[in-house]
């Protein structure tokens, strides 16, 4: 049996940390987009105005930290942004 080098084994513990360290930020990260999303198709513009802020900081954790592109975070913020304001200003 080869022998494994010691750097090797520790970058295959590193990986493992980080993916289960990724696979929860954006497991978090879809859950609240999807709570905007629903209140604005429920209509409930007081709780797609809630949940947007926390939706915003989590996509901007997820861009820092590299697991999601930047330009698709801010991408995710506009369209969730502008619908919103959309539900926003239809039922003033």
């Amino acid at each position: 049996m080869a022998q494994v080098h010691l750097s090797v084994e520790k970058r295959a513990r590193q990986n493992e940390r980080r993916r289960q360290r990724n696979t929860a930020l954006r497991s978090a990260l879809r859950t609240s987009i999807r709570k905007v999303v629903e209140a604005v198709e429920a209509g409930n513009r007081e709780a797609a105005a809630a949940e947007l802020p926390q939706a915003v900081r989590a996509l901007g954790k997820a861009s820092s930290k590299g697991i999601i592109h930047r330009n698709h975070a801010a991408r995710k913020i506009s369209r969730l942004t502008l619908r919103v304001n959309a539900l926003a200003s239809a039922q003033n």
